[in-house]
């Protein structure tokens, strides 16, 4: 995509944006190499191998086993407050 003045123009005018020529000839400059950038980067990647983690597809998945875990008063045996089988905080929201 080529960056003229028009183009910065219309973005301007999108963006309820006055420029002064100036600053159009600045935008133009800068949007296009932006986009050379972005062209480049498109063009790379595209050349590019999809990248796959190797690691990840070779771990293995443990069992799903249930083993016991710690009862209700255990859980709350050092809890400053509770009340009935939960933790009792301050409140946090008025």
């Amino acid at each position: 995509m080529k960056v003229d003045r028009d183009l910065v123009l219309q973005i301007a005018k999108l963006a309820h944006m006055e420029l002064t020529d100036e600053e159009v000839q600045l935008f133009t400059t800068q949007l296009g190499s932006i986009l050379q950038y972005v062209e480049k980067l498109n063009e790379e990647s595209e050349q590019a191998e999809p990248f796959v983690f190797d690691e990840l597809l070779s771990l293995p998945f443990r069992e799903d086993i249930v083993i016991p875990s710690l009862t209700i008063d255990a859980s709350l045996q050092n809890a400053p407050d509770r009340k009935k089988n939960f933790f009792r905080v301050p409140r946090i929201i008025p």
